[in-house]
């Protein structure tokens, strides 16, 4: 890791934006637990926009080491572990799903 951007990444904002215009019902932040852990997107400002947001829209956030803060305010929070995985078989990793 290099430099932490000064502001928010571009595509947080335009999710807050969709999230206050109700433009979807469900969301989907894959890995967005880490830009956060990194400092890139603020926590607190996260956390107000869904504490906040209108509707009955559904997010759901992954990825590891989720802030306290995240946890604290979140509805749901699971932690997945893995039983059975096709590279356990040799399989090679396929785009869209493991990179």
């Amino acid at each position: 890791m290099t430099t932490t951007p000064r502001r928010p990444p571009a595509g947080w904002a335009e999710i807050a934006r969709r999230l206050a215009a109700q433009q979807h019902g469900f969301y989907v932040l894959d890995e967005f637990t880490y830009p956060l852990k990194w400092g890139w997107v603020d926590v607190e400002e996260v956390v107000a926009v869904l504490v906040e947001r209108p509707g009955t829209q559904h997010v759901v956030i992954t990825g590891r080491d989720a802030p306290p803060r995240l946890i604290e305010a979140a509805d749901l929070v699971t932690e997945m572990t893995k039983i059975k995985h096709p590279m356990d078989a040799g399989r090679k990793g396929q785009k869209g799903i493991e990179w």
